[in-house]
């Protein structure tokens, strides 16, 4: 009777325990639920639309028809994308504009002189405008002044005149983990205060081309037209991140947000509140991604570190006793990898300190202090990085003369002048021009078309061969490989 029973028994187990597993689950997602909500309800009265219209001295009116202007859809989505048709437009002798976007309240200061608010946007969402209005959940609205713009990280701030408006607290980005559970909330096409769910997909996003100082998170967070500037926060309520972009081929969101971390977000917008506008740290050299094939040229033993192509003159750098082919393997005494990361670093790391910088040069390590120096942007003396190189060969040139140097518009006079690149060889691929000077070749100065071909005649067949080139006002190691059979 009892062994009859027993499959019976074990099927009423199954079906409790297979029931107890739904509840389990449904709760777990119940309990999921509520954390977002909460997390809405905490940030929401401190989130802002921003909506700014202003004029630009331009020769077009768009006639889209959506609430924002043609460059507002280009800053966010690219020049162009598949399914985006441009709106009409005709000639005019000033263009009004429109946009929308998103931002929140990171700090308040009150007492008698100073009962104000301070708003993080985007800037690329404030840099046009005459005025600017800033829209509460509640239904409140205020006039809103720009405190300071940083065009080169994508970040500024606005005020309103009250003090009653909470602040949202600002979480560290530098301790989140993939995978962390994210919100974003903002004003995507103008819908207020729409809340999306994601992970973080990514960290230290460099070198995307979308500002000149990035380190961007990378998010699956829904992002769209009308977040820019809002933020991004953790299931804390933290903010961590400012919503600024996302990669689209369809003009649609695709899975990829970027938001600016806070930590950078919070020390460029204490600047602007405090001094109006962001001080820099510059070395003074333009650096290139160690590849493969250079390490090997420099008889590295390890990929490691980024390539310093040229020293400025009267820079730092300069003074320090920097010199192209120096490979930067260390900063303040943490490792470099990264351009991109190296000079987020360099720029934020206040003006005037001596800081140590770990080199190789001719195989050895060695330490050098470098006093850094304020960067100007109007001369523009900061680092930059060169496109990679590629790797083959396939070149004609010819010894720079005075006549040439003028004809191309070179300042030097010494080298061997690219007169012709080969479509579809190595050279072309890694980027060479006609109208570049060869400097070196493997090392070795070259002065003329002569010693440019002994140079490339000695070279060891079976290994790269690297050139120092200078383009216009910047040099760059080119690595390239010889062609088989």
């Amino acid at each position: 009777m009892i062994i009859r029973l027993f499959p019976v028994v074990l099927l009423i187990n199954l079906v409790c325990f297979s029931a107890y597993a739904e509840d389990a689950g449904i709760e777990s997602l119940r309990q999921s639920g509520k954390a977002f909500s909460s997390v809405a309800k905490s940030v929401s009265p401190s989130v802002v639309f921003v909506h700014v219209e202003g004029h630009i001295g331009g020769e077009r009116t768009s006639t889209s028809p959506f609430p924002f202007d043609e460059d507002f859809f280009k800053r966010f989505f690219g020049d162009s994308f598949p399914g985006f048709q441009s709106p009409e437009k005709f000639e005019h002798p000033q263009r009004r504009i429109k946009s929308q976007g998103s931002g929140f309240v990171f700090r308040v200061e009150d007492g008698l002189l100073s009962d104000r608010t301070y708003i993080m946007t985007n800037n690329h969402v404030v840099e046009d405008a005459d005025s600017v209005n800033v829209k509460f959940k509640d239904g409140h609205e205020y006039e809103a002044e720009i405190t300071g713009r940083d065009p080169q990280s994508d970040i500024a701030v606005i005020e309103i005149k009250t003090k009653d408006r909470p602040a949202l607290k600002l979480g560290d980005s530098s301790k989140l983990d993939v995978g962390e559970w994210v919100v974003a909330i903002g004003n995507p096409f103008g819908l207020g205060h729409t809340l999306t769910v994601g992970v973080v997909s990514a960290t230290g996003r460099t070198s995307l081309g979308i500002n000149d100082y990035e380190d961007f998170i990378q998010t699956d967070a829904a992002i769209n037209v009308g977040n820019s500037g809002g933020p991004l926060v953790n299931l804390a309520g933290e903010v961590i991140g400012m919503n600024t972009a996302i990669f689209t081929r369809s003009g649609g969101y695709m899975g990829i947000g970027f938001a600016i971390p806070i930590n950078m977000a919070r020390q460029i917008a204490t600047q602007l509140v405090e001094e109006g506008r962001v001080s820099r740290s510059y070395i003074g050299i333009v650096i290139q991604p160690l590849t493969a094939e250079l390490a090997q040229a420099f008889n590295l033993e390890r990929q490691e570190g980024i390539l310093i192509a040229q020293v400025m003159e009267d820079s730092p750098a300069e003074r320090a006793g920097l010199q192209p082919g120096d490979v930067i393997t260390g900063f303040r005494g943490e490792a470099v990898s990264d351009v991109g990361a190296f000079r987020n670093r360099v720029s934020m790391t206040p003006p005037g300190k001596k800081e140590e910088l770990t080199i190789i040069r001719d195989g050895g390590k060695q330490k050098i202090m470098v006093t850094l120096g304020k960067h100007d942007p109007e001369k523009e003396t900061a680092q930059r990085s060169p496109t990679p190189d590629s790797d083959q060969l396939g070149l004609t040139v010819r010894t720079l003369t005075a006549e040439r140097a003028k004809q191309f518009n070179i300042e030097t006079e010494e080298g061997a002048l690219v007169t012709e690149v080969k479509p579809g060889s190595i050279a072309a691929l890694a980027g060479i021009n006609a109208g570049s000077v060869i400097l070196q070749v493997n090392h070795q100065s070259i002065k003329t078309a002569q010693e440019f071909a002994r140079a490339v005649e000695k070279a060891d067949k079976s290994r790269p061969i690297l050139l120092l080139i200078r383009f216009g006002e910047t040099q760059q190691y080119v690595s390239l490989n010889w062609r088989e059979g």
